[in-house]
């Protein structure tokens, strides 16, 4: 008999709990549903289930056995998915949550591309700095910087980044660059207000060994675009995310701070609220955003 309905049949016996109720979920009797087990246990020569007029139960085989016919009958069936997508033209809209300053910077080229190149398909793009739940607000993709504390979260890496100190030329010129992390603290700080604590900032040495501290910073914000412009216009130094300052780095308006530490990395992510059944316009943009981060980006 199918070997695919059999195991199908077994699955649903047990997550039905009847060996009728599993043929009623496949438009059979209850006859030719237990004739689907029976062939299945004589395939394997083991007993998969124990058959009671009142209940029905695993078998200790039977058991490891529900396990991997589950695992593979999701895998056929996301696969059937995936191929049906692949088909398919991608349409509807497209909804992402993104932090505002790396939305801002970087990701209206790679929008404006995808649309272009799927025009049935509108992007709403919610620029925030603020935990987004992507079910609870109703969003098909997340980007997000930093490492995911979300368990129930899929993730897929597109880059990395690195935290890091700078300053205008001007600005070092004026106050002195500093040679050790302790030598910020007299200095005018430039730092990111977090909704519930200061971020510290953390430096490594050559030899591992990484000083932490919570700086007094003469100015926050809990934006690093405007961090960014207080840094250029030379008043201090600025600690955040290397693709803040990325652009203005290699134009020379920023210069590194304590360029002989390392600042911790910084992944960035293309999150969904789960592997299984991503839609196809989701799955799209994900693959067009990995191209985009390909090539890498210095960490500083």
């Amino acid at each position: 008999m199918d070997r695919l309905m059999s195991l199908s049949v077994f699955v649903a016996a047990v997550e039905e709990g009847s060996i009728a109720a599993a043929g009623r979920r496949f438009g059979m009797s209850a006859v030719m549903a237990g004739r689907y087990l029976s062939a299945l246990e004589e395939h394997l020569s083991a007993r998969l289930l124990q058959r009671t007029t009142r209940r029905l139960g695993l078998t200790e085989v039977g058991q490891a056995y529900f396990a991997r016919s589950k695992r593979i009958l999701e895998d056929m069936e996301e696969a059937d998915d995936e191929a049906a997508d692949r088909q398919a033209r991608p349409r509807g809209r497209l909804r992402i949550a993104a932090p505002i300053t790396f939305g801002s910077m970087y990701l209206g080229p790679v929008a404006a591309r995808y649309m272009t190149e799927f025009p049935d398909v509108d992007v709403s793009m919610h620029l925030q700095d603020r935990y987004v739940d992507l079910v609870e607000e109703g969003m098909d993709l997340g980007i997000r910087i930093g490492n995911l504390s979300d368990s129930d979260l899929v993730g897929r890496k597109l880059a990395e980044y690195r935290d890091m100190a700078c300053a205008s030329p001007a600005y070092l010129a004026s106050a002195g660059a500093p040679a050790k992390p302790d030598d910020l603290n007299n200095h005018s700080l430039i730092g990111y207000l977090g909704y519930i604590t200061i971020v510290p900032w953390r430096f490594t040495d050559s030899d591992g060994q990484t000083t932490e501290l919570k700086c007094h910073c003469r100015f926050m914000a809990n934006n690093t675009a405007m961090m960014l412009e207080v840094a250029l216009s030379g008043f201090g130094i600025a600690y955040g995310p290397s693709f803040v300052f990325a652009k203005h780095l290699a134009a020379g308006e920023l210069v590194p701070v304590l360029p002989s530490y390392t600042c911790p990395i910084l992944a960035l992510q293309a999150i969904t609220p789960t592997a299984k059944h991503v839609n196809i316009k989701t799955r799209l943009f994900i693959e067009r955003l990995a191209r985009a981060f390909a090539t890498p980006t210095p960490l500083y």
